[in-house]
C-alpha cells in the first residue's frame, strides 16, 4: 500500500479547457448579473429594486433575453425523457424506490415496467408479489424520466427492452453537470466496454455484450475474463480523474483518456495517484483540443 500525505501533494491547479469560452462568466449567490429590467428571469436569478441578482454559484447562460445561472455542482433535477442509472432503496405497494442522486427518491411503478420476455398483459396481483424476483433492493437498473411531479419526485419507466436491470459492472458516481448533453445515452467503446452516461452523473461501466442480454431482469454471474475487467478498471478510473478536475464527460473525452492512461503505459491502480490524475487530464485536453 503507497500512502501519501497532503503536504507531499504538489498544488493543485485549475485546469481549462483550450476550447472554453474566454468570455464564461462565474457569478456568486448575491451578485448582481444586470441592472437592466429589460432581461427575462431564469432558474438560478431573482430580482430586487430592479436588479437581476444570482441566487446559486455558477455560470452565466443567455438565450436571447432569457438569463440563467447554472450551477457548478448540484443534485439531479429531472428532466422527462432523460436516461438515468438508480439503484433500489425499497420495495413494496406495487413500486420501487430508487437513489438516483435527486433531493427525493424516485418511484418506479410495476405498471411501467416491461415483464421478461415482452409479455404485454395487465399487472396482477401475483406479479406484484413477485417484484423482488425482478428487482431487489440495492439492484441497479437503466430507467427512462417520465414525468417530475409537482412534489419534486420523479417518475420512472422501463417499458422497453432499451432499459432494466444492469448486471456486472462499475458504477461511478460525478456531478450532473459535468456530463454533455447527448440523446444517446448508452455507448459502446472500441476498447471493449459498455458505458451508460446517466444523466443524473451515475456512469455504469460493463462489458459490451449483445442488447437482449444487456437488460434483463436474470442475474448473470458468468465470469468476466481478466482483459475486459482491467479494461472496466482502467475506464472508472479515467472518468475519476477527468471528474476530479472538472473535464467534461463524454465518449470522446472518456476515450482519449484511456487511450492516453496506454500511451503513458500507466498502470490501472496507479490512475488513483493526484499527480497521474493531473497528467491524464492534461493529456485528454490537449487531445480533445486537437481532434
Amino acid at each position: 500500500m503507497e500512502i501519501q500525505l497532503a503536504s507531499e501533494c504538489p498544488p493543485q491547479e485549475a485546469l481549462i479547457a483550450p476550447t472554453a469560452s474566454a468570455h464564461t462568466r462565474l457569478v456568486t449567490p448575491g451578485e448582481v448579473i444586470y441592472e437592466d429590467t429589460s432581461y427575462m428571469r431564469g432558474h438560478g436569478t431573482y430580482m430586487e429594486d430592479g436588479k437581476q441578482i444570482a441566487s446559486v454559484a455558477g455560470y452565466v447562460t443567455q438565450v436571447n433575453r432569457l438569463v440563467t445561472v447554472t450551477p457548478l455542482r448540484q443534485l439531479y433535477q429531472g428532466a422527462v425523457g432523460d436516461t438515468i442509472v438508480g439503484r433500489v432503496t425499497q420495495v413494496g405497494g406495487g413500486r420501487w424506490k430508487l437513489n438516483v442522486n435527486s433531493r427525493l427518491d424516485a418511484e418506479l411503478k410495476l405498471v411501467n415496467v416491461q415483464l421478461p420476455g415482452g409479455e404485454q398483459r395487465r399487472k396482477n396481483v401475483e406479479d406484484e408479489r413477485g417484484m423482488r424476483n425482478l428487482l431487489s433492493e440495492g439492484a441497479l437498473v437503466c430507467v427512462e424520466v417520465q414525468k417530475v411531479g409537482q412534489d419534486g419526485i420523479l417518475r420512472l419507466a422501463a417499458r422497453t427492452t432499451k432499459f432494466g436491470k444492469l448486471g456486472q459492472g462499475v458504477l461511478v458516481q460525478v456531478s450532473p453537470s459535468l456530463l454533455v448533453q447527448d440523446k444517446q445515452r448508452m455507448h459502446d467503446l472500441p476498447c471493449g466496454a459498455r458505458v451508460i452516461f446517466g444523466a443524473n452523473g451515475y456512469i455504469f461501466v460493463s462489458p459490451t455484450c449483445d442488447q437482449d442480454q444487456a437488460l434483463s431482469y436474470t442475474d448473470n454471474y458468468e465470469e468476466v475474463g481478466l482483459e475486459v475487467r482491467q479494461t472496466m478498471a482502467r475506464l472508472s478510473n479515467c472518468i475519476r480523474a477527468l471528474s476530479k478536475h472538472s473535464i467534461m464527460l463524454s465518449p470522446t473525452s472518456v476515450m482519449a483518456a484511456h487511450d492516453a492512461s496506454l500511451q503513458l503505459d500507466i498502470a490501472v491502480k496507479d490512475l488513483l495517484k493526484g499527480d497521474v490524475m493531473r497528467d491524464i487530464a492534461i493529456a485528454t485536453l490537449q487531445s480533445v483540443a486537437d481532434s
